[in-house]
């Protein structure tokens, strides 16, 4: 099984869940989180005052798949993430030992 993490823009996550529920992802977890990478934020005036905004939204998108699944979907966020500028986001790929299910005490692939 395959932990797939996906930092996107926020305004890309209906785009995103829609794919991925096209595919058959059955389960996603969704966090508002703040970041910068080459970007490094940007200049904002308020109020007359200019300052540096360092840390900008986003959303980070977690899923579980099996191994046989795990590459399409890394496409799929990829495809639907895309605005082709800079900033859209990355994609992480991490193995992942065991899943349990608490409720039915099912593991590993079913229990996704």
């Amino acid at each position: 099984m395959k932990k797939i993490e996906a930092i996107i823009k926020p305004f890309k996550l209906d785009e995103v869940k829609e794919a991925l529920t096209e595919l058959g992802v059955r389960g996603i977890t969704i966090s508002e989180v703040k970041g910068f990478g080459r970007q490094k934020g940007h200049k904002e005036i308020y109020r007359g005052a200019e300052y540096v905004v360092d840390f900008l939204p986003k959303i980070k998108l977690e899923v579980v798949v099996g191994d046989d699944l795990a590459d399409r979907v890394v496409e799929v966020i990829a495809e639907a993430a895309k605005t082709g500028k800079i900033g859209d986001g990355k994609i992480f790929v991490a193995d992942v030992g065991q899943v349990i299910r608490i409720r039915t005490g099912e593991r590993g692939e079913e229990a996704v």
